[in-house]
């Protein structure tokens, strides 16, 4: 598949209740990087595989959540494109200026339907994986905590699913991959979307609480890098939603827990290939319990309810 708009997730900005306490979760649980600070007090950190600077700023904050979602396209021309396609379809632009965020290019920012705010950019500094471009080893080493490999995925919550779902399809270019249907079987109770050929990029839920996060993804290597996951939360305190299992929607196998700020968070790995041409998969309402969580069929209220 040639990629030629939005490639995929690249970075989020996420409100923290206590900075140092996160950046000690983030940097030594969740085993992630940390490449700079700013002015403003914001920590930039990304994952050990990752390329570019930053993939996860944390902000201090006295509400938790989700600042902005900010997606890397192909390049500055797509860029200014699909500002224009953004504009044309009626979305108001704003234009943030490069080294506003530390080692990153322009961002041009837009608010979705369901109230969240959304960046796209083209620029960031790459600082690579640490193995090098020629004749690069395979294994880095002295990774710390989880150690996931990227950024992966967000599942976002508000009442305009069908807006947003429409404009990511019809002018960034996504593809709907599965979705879950209300009783009526025409109604999208949640969608899942994709710019790539991962199984999905995003998700969105219908809620009535806009602008609302539900969780934000890491991928791992593999089933066993879950279960030690799971040992390794067990052991540090981490408090655990849900998991391990196996999820019908993407058929990935998961862990979801909560920051210390009570931001839920994925680790992730496996799902399948899509490509534009097939399907979407449809999930009727009274099998959502087997779509979310494969092996139990059942969805805790936990889960149903929490989000930041």
């Amino acid at each position: 598949m040639a990629m030629t708009g939005v490639l995929r997730p690249g970075h989020t900005q996420l409100r923290v209740l206590d900075l140092e306490e996160s950046v000690n979760f983030y940097k030594n649980v969740m085993g992630l990087v940390e490449t700079g600070r700013d002015k403003s007090g914001r920590v930039y950190f990304k994952c050990h595989d990752e390329r570019d600077h930053n993939s996860l700023v944390l902000r201090e904050a006295d509400r938790a959540g989700m600042d902005h979602y900010a997606f890397k396209v192909l390049n500055r021309e797509t860029l200014q494109r699909l500002d224009s396609d953004l504009r044309a379809y009626g979305i108001h632009t704003e234009r943030i200026p490069a080294g506003e965020m530390l080692e990153t290019g322009e961002r041009i920012q837009f608010e979705a339907p369901t109230g969240h705010i959304f960046e796209l950019y083209a620029d960031k500094t790459e600082v690579g994986d640490g193995l090098g471009y020629l004749n690069p080893d395979v294994i880095i080493e002295d990774r710390k905590g989880i150690s996931p490999l990227r950024l992966d995925h967000w599942q976002i919550h508000g009442g305009d699913l069908d807006g947003s779902r429409d404009l990511f399809v019809n002018v960034l270019g996504f593809s709907v991959v599965e979705r879950i249907v209300a009783k009526d079987g025409k109604t999208d109770l949640a969608v899942w979307l994709s710019c790539s050929i991962k199984a999905h990029d995003i998700a969105f839920v219908r809620d009535e609480r806009d602008n609302t996060l539900h969780h934000a993804a890491y991928l791992l290597e593999s089933w066993d890098h879950v279960l030690r996951t799971a040992d390794l939360m067990s052991k540090k305190r981490v408090s655990i939603d849900i998991g391990p299992l196996r999820h019908g929607i993407t058929r990935g196998t998961t862990i979801y827990a909560f920051d210390p700020s009570g931001n839920r968070f994925e680790t992730f790995c496996g799902g399948y290939n899509f490509y534009p041409d097939m399907k979407p998969y449809v999930w009727t309402e009274e099998e959502m319990g087997a779509a979310v969580f494969y092996h139990t069929r059942t969805l805790n209220e936990r889960f149903l309810t929490v989000v930041t």
